[in-house]
C-alpha cells in the first residue's frame, strides 16, 4: 500500500469506527470530516469513491440493519427502536423502514422472513406463500484463499470490518465480478462473552501477495464437506436461522459437526440490494462419513 493509500485508509477506518459507535446519534458531515482529518468540502466525494455509496446511504443502511435486529431479537417497542436507531420521529423511522424492507416495523416483527424458522415444524422443508424454504444441501467445498480484517466483539458489528476490507480491496483494484465475500466465525456466541467473540470479514484474493504493511490478514478455508443453509433477509436476523440449523436440522440429520468454524458467504451486495432480498449461505462443516 502506498503512503497516499495508507493516508486515506487509516482516516476512513476512524470514520467507520465512529459511525458504528454513534448510530443512535445525529451524524454531522463536518464532525466526520474532522475525525477523518480531511477537508469538509471534498472528503465525502472521496468516501463515495472508496466505498461505493454516499455517507448518508451507509448510515441509513446500518441504522436499518440495527433496527431489524432489535425488532426480531428484543422486546423493545417500535418507539424505542426508532430512537436508538437515530430517527427523530416514529413516522420518519416507519417510512424509512418500509421503503427499505417492504413492511412497516410492527408488521415486520410478526411477518418478516425470520418467521419461517420459528413456524417450521418440518425439519427438512417448509413451504410458505409458495416458496420452498429451509432446504439444507450437503456440499463439498474446495479450499479457498482469503484476505480478511479481524473483528472482536458482537457478530452484529462485523460490518465495520467489511467496510474497511472492501475499501482496501477497492484501492488496490482487487475487486472483480469473481470476488466472493465471506464471514468466518470462530466462537460460539452462546458460550463466549460477546466482547470476546472472534470473527473475520473476508474476501477471495488472487494474484496478490499480502504484505506485512497491509491492513489485512491471509485466511484460508480448508476443503471440507458442509451443510449449507440459504438464508434470505437482513443479516441481523440470521440468529433464528442458526437456531433452526443447530437445534432442528443437525440433531435429526444423522450427521455430526466438524471441529471447524462456521462461515457465511454473502451472495449479493447490501449496498445495492434491499435488506429483505439479501442472500446468505450458511456453511456448517461436517465430519466426513
Amino acid at each position: 500500500m502506498t503512503n497516499e493509500e495508507q493516508f486515506y485508509h487509516q482516516r476512513f477506518e476512524r470514520v467507520i469506527d465512529y459511525i458504528y459507535k454513534h448510530l443512535d446519534k445525529p451524524l454531522d458531515l463536518y464532525v466526520l470530516a474532522d475525525i477523518a482529518c480531511l477537508s469538509p468540502y471534498h472528503w465525502h466525494r472521496v468516501y463515495k469513491a472508496m466505498y461505493g455509496e454516499t455517507l448518508a446511504a451507509t448510515v441509513k443502511r446500518l441504522r436499518l440493519h440495527k433496527a431489524a435486529g432489535h425488532l426480531v431479537n428484543s422486546q423493545k417497542s417500535v418507539e424505542e427502536i426508532a430512537k436508538s436507531s437515530g430517527y427523530s420521529s416514529v413516522q420518519s423511522f416507519n417510512r424509512a423502514f418500509s421503503d427499505s424492507l417492504g413492511l412497516p416495523p410492527a408488521r415486520y416483527r410478526v411477518e418478516g422472513n425470520h418467521q419461517i424458522f420459528k413456524l417450521s415444524k418440518d425439519r427438512e422443508l417448509v413451504s410458505i406463500k409458495g416458496v420452498d424454504m429451509l432446504q439444507v444441501e450437503i456440499k463439498e467445498v474446495e479450499a479457498i484463499s482469503l484476505a480478511g480484517v479481524d473483528h472482536t466483539g458482537s457478530y452484529m458489528d462485523i460490518g465495520g470490518s467489511f467496510e474497511k476490507l472492501f475499501a482496501w480491496l477497492g484501492m488496490k483494484q482487487l475487486i472483480s465480478e469473481q470476488t466472493r465475500s465471506f464471514g468466518v466465525y470462530f466462537d460460539d456466541p452462546d458460550a463466549t462473552p460477546e466482547e470476546k467473540l472472534r470473527s473475520a470479514a473476508c474476501a477471495t484474493l488472487s494474484s496478490y501477495d499480502v504484505m506485512s504493511s497491509d491492513p489485512v490478514t491471509e485466511y484460508a478455508i480448508g476443503s471440507c464437506e458442509c451443510a449449507v443453509l440459504r438464508y434470505v433477509g437482513p443479516y441481523s436476523n440470521m440468529q433464528v436461522a442458526y437456531q433452526w440449523l443447530f437445534g432442528e436440522w443437525l440433531p435429526n440429520s444423522g450427521r455430526e459437526s466438524e471441529n471447524a468454524p462456521v462461515f457465511e458467504e454473502y451472495v449479493n451486495d447490501p449496498r445495492t440490494v434491499a435488506p429483505n432480498e439479501l442472500i446468505t449461505d450458511i456453511y456448517l462443516p461436517l465430519k466426513r462419513q
